[in-house]
């Protein structure tokens, strides 16, 4: 009878699921170690803040220097080029980092990497708007190189930590939160950033570290991580265990992987484009009133991300679902954008707006499925790889989606069409969740 009670509660990623599996979810860990549903709301609510804030201060400490970007062109003397390195060095040192935190997490504790990560961060953002006040864009550079290696033991950690603290419904809750919080930093960067450039060019490396300073306190004194019950696995033994795992579910965790990458890759390579058409003619929208227009669609993100994780709970058929139907908006509306880029604006900043409620249905679903696959041994590291190749999504966007620019604007939405095609068939065959996750 229990052995059946426990087969009830399990998921069935088709052949990948073993009896060990099945019982994952009676392995999470009881009172002291998990969290239930049944804690008290206001407990959570400011767990949930501090959880959420991670993803949003990391988002805040990159994409406010977006629109200061052409007055640190101009004011250090340096080429377009050289100004993208300060975004695209911070993602891809950090994508690079993030594995080698993951581990960390795994081997130490969660805020044990956290909260070095977010001192590192918020201090290499003081050195970085000292480097600016110096006009010095070496310093600049090295500082944000240095941000990216804090930036690594943050929000990916965070991910891993809210999939220890908490289960079924509530877990899908605050991880479908920090997906949402991660939006909405893309919304008010932009706006933030040109406020802040008004006071001085530099205002917003400064502005960082208060909001970084905020997020490490709510660490601090908000979240307690669950007690460790076994000594951590040895190096060898760990690297044994994550090949086990992708080796029994690699073939729906690799697709998954690939289909946030490409989400965050069109996301950041489309708010880029719009970023670029809006300042020239025929609109010739800058300053505030471009953060806004480029915070229209992100809004869309922001609302459906929080809704989606609201609702999946822990039901793996909603998710595939949801997966599925998200992957095929994108694809629609980026399709549609090829024939209204340069005809009608509101039309398509519409369609750029579907696209993202797009990809606010795929993301906490993603989320969801990643964190609630492994088991807490391993769970910092997978997270972790998947955060990666998120981070080099974002990082490669804008670069590709400019190159692609200079060669036909209509190439961009077939390109980003095309790939949102293949992802969906992918996921549709390869990616196929079923029940009620269990662990």
């Amino acid at each position: 009878m229990e052995k059946t009670k426990k087969k009830l509660l399990s998921i069935t990623f088709e052949s990948d699921i073993t009896a060990d599996e099945q019982s994952g979810e009676s392995s999470k860990p009881d009172t002291g170690k998990a969290k239930s549903e049944k804690a008290s709301s206001k407990g959570l609510i400011w767990e949930f803040i501090a959880i959420a804030s991670v993803p949003l201060v990391l988002v805040l400490g990159n994409s406010m220097l977006v629109p200061i970007l052409p007055d640190m062109q101009e004011r250090l003397g340096i080429s377009q080029f050289q100004s993208s390195l300060v975004i695209t060095l911070f993602s891809v040192t950090a994508g690079l980092v993030i594995p080698i935190s993951g581990y960390l997490s795994d081997r130490f504790s969660r805020k044990a990497v956290m909260i070095p990560s977010l001192i590192i961060y918020g201090g290499a953002g003081v050195l970085a708007g000292m480097g600016a006040v110096w006009n010095s864009y070496t310093i600049i550079i090295i500082a944000r190189a240095i941000q990216g290696l804090g930036a690594a033991g943050t929000a990916p950690i965070a991910m891993a930590l809210a999939g220890d603290l908490y289960k079924d419904g509530t877990e899908s809750k605050a991880l479908g939160l920090t997906e949402a919080s991660n939006g909405f930093g893309k919304v008010v960067s932009p706006i933030f950033g040109s406020l802040l450039a008004l006071i001085v060019w530099y205002a917003a490396f400064f502005a960082f570290p208060v909001f970084c300073l905020l997020s490490l306190l709510a660490v601090m004194f908000l979240l307690k991580e669950p007690k460790r019950t076994e000594a951590p696995p040895k190096l060898k033994d760990y690297i044994r265990q994550i090949g086990g795992v992708l080796k029994k579910k690699g073939r729906w965790l690799i697709t998954s992987f690939f289909a946030g990458s490409a989400a965050l890759f069109v996301l950041f390579g489309v708010l880029f484009y719009l970023s670029d058409i809006l300042e020239v003619a025929p609109y010739r929208i800058e300053g505030v009133r471009k953060g806004m227009m480029l915070a229209v669609p992100l809004l869309g993100l922001v609302v459906t991300s929080y809704t989606t994780g609201s609702l999946i709970k822990k039901n793996g058929t909603l998710m595939r679902w949801l997966i599925n139907i998200g992957l095929a908006v994108m694809t629609l509306a980026l399709g549609l954008c090829i024939f209204f880029y340069k005809s009608n604006l509101y039309v398509f900043i519409g369609l750029l707006t579907l696209s993202s409620i797009g990809t606010g249905l795929l993301l906490p679903c993603l989320n969801t499925m990643i964190t609630g696959s492994v088991e807490r041994e391993q769970r910092g590291m997978i997270t972790s790889i998947y955060s990666s190749l998120r981070f080099l999504g974002v990082a490669f966007g804008p670069p590709l989606f400019g190159w692609m620019m200079d060669k036909s604007h209509q190439l961009v939405f077939i390109t980003v069409a095309s790939l949102t095609a293949l992802t969906l068939a992918c996921v549709f065959f390869l990616v196929k969740p079923q029940g009620s996750l269990g662990g």
